[in-house]
C-alpha cells in the first residue's frame, strides 16, 4: 500500500530511505512538453503555484496539530463550484470522522488554510465491491468555502483529464510519504501494467503517497497514484487506474455535469 489508512484499518510500515539522486544524463532530461526536469528522480518537492494544489490529507480530529498526522495526499481539479479535490477511493472509504485536506502542506504549516471536506464521490465498481475493485481506486472530495473563499480560487487547479494515452508523455507526480512533513516530486513516463492500470518507476514514493496526482506538462490529471496493491506493495513503482470511462463519469457525477446526448 503506498498509504497510512484511517485509523480503523492496518497499515504497511513506512520506510522511507533518502532520496536517491541519480547521475544527470542528456536521455534523462525530460522534453518540453514532458515536464522539467531528469526522469526518474525523486526531490523534495519546491513550494511553488503549482506544488500548492497538491496537498495532504488529514482526519478532522488533527486540524488544529497537523505535523506527522496526515495519511494521504489529494489535489485540487477543476470545477465549476471551484470546491473538488481528487484521491484514491482507499484513502476516503470509512472516513466517518471527517477529513480535511491542507493543500502545499509544509513542516506542519498550512500555508493556504485547511479546509473541510463535505462529501465524497466514490465510483460503483469501488463502493460495490466489499474490498472494492482495483480498478476503481479513485474519489473526488468535495470541500467548504473558508471566509467567503473556495478552493480554487486560493490555489488554482489542475484539470482532470481522463481518456489520455498512457506514456503519452511524461508526467509529474507529487506525494506526501507519511515519514515526512514535506512533499516528494519526481517525473517520468507511464507504462501500461495492463489494460486498467498503468505504471510509473520512481524511487521514494512510500506510505502516504497514494492519491498523489500524475500531472503531465499541460496541468492535467491523467493519473492518480493508487490502483494496483492500492499504489504499490514496492517503494520505487507505483500504479494508477487507467483514467477511462468510469473515472469520466465520476468525475461529471462530483462537478454536477450531465452526459450529453
Amino acid at each position: 500500500m503506498k498509504r497510512i489508512p484511517r485509523i480503523s484499518a492496518t497499515s504497511r510500515p513506512a520506510s522511507l530511505g533518502a532520496v536517491v539522486l541519480l547521475a544527470l544524463t542528456s536521455a534523462s532530461v525530460a522534453a518540453a512538453d514532458d515536464g522539467r526536469g531528469p526522469l526518474g528522480v525523486t526531490v523534495d518537492a519546491a513550494a511553488t503555484r503549482q506544488s500548492a494544489r497538491v496537498g495532504a490529507l488529514f482526519g478532522a480530529d488533527r486540524a488544529d496539530r497537523p505535523a506527522g498526522g496526515h495519511f494521504c495526499t489529494a489535489s485540487v481539479v477543476h470545477s465549476e463550484r471551484g470546491d473538488l479535490i481528487v484521491t484514491a477511493a482507499h484513502c476516503v472509504t470509512g472516513a466517518d470522522d471527517g477529513l480535511v485536506f491542507v493543500p502545499g502542506y509544509r513542516n506542519g504549516k498550512t500555508p493556504y488554510g485547511v479546509w473541510k471536506v463535505t462529501r465524497r464521490y466514490l465510483p460503483d465498481g469501488w463502493a460495490e465491491g466489499r474490498d472494492g475493485d482495483e480498478d476503481s481506486d479513485l474519489a473526488f472530495a468535495a470541500v467548504a468555502e473558508r471566509d467567503g473563499e473556495r478552493l480554487e480560487d486560493v490555489v488554482g487547479a489542475n484539470r482532470f483529464t481522463p481518456g489520455t494515452e498512457t506514456g503519452a508523455t511524461a508526467v509529474t507526480v507529487t506525494g506526501y510519504p507519511d515519514s515526512q512533513d514535506t512533499a516528494l516530486t519526481c517525473t517520468n513516463r507511464p507504462a501500461p501494467h495492463s489494460r486498467t492500470q498503468q505504471r510509473i518507476d520512481c524511487p521514494d514514493f512510500t506510505g502516504g503517497t497514494s492519491g498523489s496526482p500524475w500531472v503531465n506538462g499541460d496541468h492535467q490529471v491523467v493519473g492518480v497514484l493508487g490502483g494496483h496493491d492500492q499504489g504499490g506493495t514496492t517503494p520505487d513503482t507505483s500504479y494508477s487506474v487507467v483514467l477511462g470511462e468510469e473515472a469520466a463519469e465520476l468525475y461529471r457525477e462530483a462537478t454536477g455535469e450531465t452526459r450529453e446526448g
